[in-house]
């Protein structure tokens, strides 16, 4: 059956994107790894409307693939556009015109999203604030959010930088005495998310996610999820291959710090550097 696309401009708004995700490590033991993923980037205004029109993408339902409110922001079901606007002003941001949220959609149900974006924008389409929220494997997360000036205009496709101390405990083969430094392009026909960590201004790990858009069709859908629990189970096996080795080359298990146990959520500043 023939679905027409919910919009004529289809990197604007929502829409899908086929990509792939890079791994590499520098120690202490060194590798590298690359594998294939799909996100949906979803326009918070839009993203339950062109779901009803659909048949595999669910909004707060099971469907082939979905996007579920309670997976993002504060994690409790609650409308996610109201909780950022309220969010962003805490930390002294109007309310935007339009927000995306670009993550890995749940498909059959599962999913985990290491790290999700948030872009607020102006009534002019300029960028105000990203956020970057990050998790953990043992129920825990984080939003690093950054300001952008006033008077400064991203271009669609520009890349920028911003840099954050780590304050949440990620992997356990990683201590926090580190510093994320994030190279960033707007998701428009394609979009980049690069992070180099470093400790003592000395890279150790980096991690990219890069895709190029495609519309949020059913035949997309179909398409990418399909190959999306293959991929699942590939990247599952390669992160716990890598943790094996780094144990038996010496690699020391860091625990979360006691002073992080307790904290289920939190928040903190980081920096565009332009």
């Amino acid at each position: 059956m023939h679905h027409t696309p919910v919009t004529d401009t289809p990197c604007l708004h929502s829409c899908l994107y086929q990509g792939e995700v890079m791994h590499a490590r520098q120690q202490p033991v060194e590798y590298a790894f690359r594998y294939g993923v799909f996100s949906l980037k979803a326009d918070l205004d839009q993203i339950q409307t062109e779901a009803s029109k659909l048949r595999w993408l669910g909004f707060n339902r099971f469907n082939l693939v979905s996007f579920h409110e309670r997976d993002y922001g504060p994690r409790d079901g609650s409308n996610l556009r109201v909780w950022v606007g309220k969010f962003l002003a805490e930390y002294g941001i109007e309310r935007p015109a339009r927000v995306e949220l670009l993550s890995y959609p749940r498909i059959l149900g599962y999913a985990f999203n290491p790290l999700v974006m948030w872009y607020a924008y102006d009534q002019h389409n300029r960028l105000t604030a990203l956020i970057a929220e990050v998790s953990n494997t043992f129920g825990q997360w984080h939003h690093y959010i950054a300001k952008v000036p006033p008077g400064l205009v991203l271009e669609p496709g520009q890349t920028f930088k911003a840099e954050a101390d780590k304050v949440f405990h990620v992997s356990p083969f990683i201590d926090m005495q580190a510093r994320y430094h994030f190279r960033l392009q707007l998701p428009t026909d394609h979009y980049l998310i690069h992070i180099r960590e470093t400790r003592q201004d000395r890279a150790f790990f980096q991690a990219s996610q890069s895709g190029k858009c495609l519309p949020l069709h059913n035949r997309n859908l179909l398409k990418l999820a399909g190959l999306a629990p293959l991929r699942m189970f590939k990247v599952i096996g390669l992160i716990h291959w890598w943790a094996l080795k780094i144990l038996l080359k010496g690699g020391k298990f860091h625990r979360t710090p006691k002073s992080l146990e307790a904290i289920r959520y939190s928040h903190s500043e980081m920096k565009l550097c332009l």
